[in-house]
């Protein structure tokens, strides 16, 4: 029985849409503005997270890396200046920590040197090719994997060999027809011989992962300079279960090298996936819910206005009230009938809104050539709050023209 009341009232809702369609279009604007709003501004920044995700997750399991600067930074200018006065992480610092951080399984130290035109006897590379010096540690910290010759080894780094390890897009652009091994590559005028070349990873925010080289730390010291530079340092826990216990080990070193008084704060900063991960998500959760905020005060503007419309609608339809009441229709008949019909108006303007809203967001995806996504929580909410929203806004309506006499309606003209 109910089912049925409930399919002849969303029947009879689309028909009074459909038979005042600019009107209904008007209405449904609102609604559709607001969710559009909502759903264009997080499928949009789903896609960013998820792709910072797969971008951020380079670190291998368990692994933390230690810097002069934050991995990601939200703040001012003041907080930044705190972080220019910092001292350098040096060379020596990352040796000291490597030789006393016995819980650690690897560490690495690196820096980026250089990015410009990489050539070969063959061809040249794209302009933003990165060359990285590194010490044998980074390849498992950072999940390199060789899929052609060897890393770099500790004999390297000791004696600041001129050699080189490749990205997989790299040594496919400046060797398309063979075998980069043995070959030697130009990097801002050094010649460096190429001895391995890393597995693919594919691409994160547009841009290409395997599209750089890695040369032994001390090589890229010695050309480009030691003493302006900060290092990186990236250190890999044994497992999880010792992962905590490695950073505080790591953190107390390395307080101790640099002289940092007891009670004052690191004047370095330590750092992982999941907190890079959760510092994002905590930005972006802030922008969500400004989003939301602006979004709503649009769909409260439509439910108004759908409310006025149903009141309209009343006033115009008070005869086929006055009808339907004449041959046995109940009040919870009538009220559910013009609570339908907003619920209706607020939801079709809801599905075109999450439509375009999706479409719009996954406009960023396609540009930058990252993968679609479709927020299925937000687009549910979405519809949910159109659904409210329709029933609280169509409600007074609805209870108006339920109590209207059906004597005084029949007479109505």
């Amino acid at each position: 029985m109910l089912r049925a009341e409930i399919k002849e009232s969303f029947l009879m809702a689309m028909n009074a849409l459909t038979s005042h369609k600019l009107r209904s279009a008007l209405t449904l604007l609102g609604v559709l503005v607001g969710v559009f709003s909502i759903i264009v501004v997080m499928t949009a920044m789903r896609v960013l997270q998820r792709n910072i995700e797969s971008e951020l997750s380079g670190l291998g399991s368990n692994t933390f890396a230690v810097q002069k600067w934050p991995g990601v930074y939200f703040g001012g200018r003041e907080g930044f200046e705190k972080f220019w006065r910092r001292k350098n992480i040096t060379y020596a610092q990352g040796v000291l920590v490597r030789d006393r951080a016995t819980l650690a399984r690897n560490i690495g130290i690196e820096q980026a040197f250089w990015a410009g035109e990489v050539s070969s006897r063959y061809e040249k590379s794209i302009p933003e090719a990165q060359l990285f010096g590194s010490t044998p540690g980074c390849f498992p910290a950072k999940n390199w994997s060789v899929a052609e010759g060897r890393a770099l080894l500790e004999s390297d780094v000791e004696s600041a060999h001129d050699i080189c390890v490749l990205g997989a897009g790299l040594a496919k652009s400046l060797f398309p027809f063979g075998s980069a091994m043995g070959e030697r590559v130009k990097f801002d005028g050094i010649n460096y011989s190429v001895v391995g070349v890393l597995e693919k990873r594919g691409s994160a925010l547009g841009g290409d992962q395997d599209n750089f080289a890695v040369i032994p730390l001390t090589s890229g010291l010695n050309r480009y300079g030691r003493t302006w530079r900060s290092l990186s340092l990236l250190v890999q826990a044994r497992d999880q279960s010792s992962y905590e216990d490695t950073v505080e080990q790591v953190r107390g070193i390395l307080r101790t090298i640099r002289k940092v008084e007891p009670g004052k704060e690191d004047d370095f900063e330590i750092f992982s996936n999941d907190s890079l991960i959760s510092q994002f998500n905590t930005f972006t959760q802030t922008v969500r819910y400004g989003v939301a905020a602006v979004s709503s005060i649009a769909l409260i503007a439509a439910g108004i206005g759908i409310m006025n419309i149903m009141l309209v609608s009343v006033t115009e339809r008070t005869r086929e009230i006055g009808i339907r009441r004449a041959v046995g229709a109940k009040k919870r008949n009538i009220m559910t009938q013009f609570i339908m019909e907003a619920v209706v108006l607020c939801e079709v303007g809801g599905i075109m809104g999450v439509g375009l809203g999706v479409l719009g967001g996954n406009a960023m995806a396609f540009f930058l050539k990252m993968p679609p996504v479709l927020p299925v929580d937000w687009a549910v909410l979405g519809l949910l709050i159109c659904s409210v929203v329709g029933i609280i806004f169509g409600t007074y309506p609805a209870y108006k023209a339920a109590n209207l006499d059906p004597v005084e309606s029949l007479r109505y003209e």
